[in-house]
């Protein structure tokens, strides 16, 4: 059985959990173009390597960031989403 640590209820069967893709920045909707808003929405970069990603634990609907290597898939890190700040994204 493959584990996956959540910050809010411990370690839990990967199961539980849902991927949503890659943490990446959202342009502005009041200036960005059809163009932009598509590829925010549909685009993804599909790394080879460690990526941050959102995730939610499904029976909990909590919401948070994990590191994860999609070579391996290996799960390095979850956090919590800050409150405010950056999401750590690179783009």
């Amino acid at each position: 059985m493959k584990l996956m640590t959540c910050p809010l209820n411990g370690p839990r069967n990967i199961t539980e959990f849902q991927c949503h893709g890659e943490v990446h920045r959202q342009p502005d909707p009041s200036v960005a173009s059809d163009l932009e808003w598509t590829e925010y929405v549909w685009m993804s970069n599909n790394t080879a390597g460690v990526v941050r990603e959102w995730w939610c634990h499904t029976p909990t609907n909590f919401w948070f960031l994990a590191e994860r290597n999609t070579v391996t898939d290996e799960i390095l890190a979850t956090f919590p989403v800050p409150a405010d700040g950056p999401l750590g994204d690179a783009s």
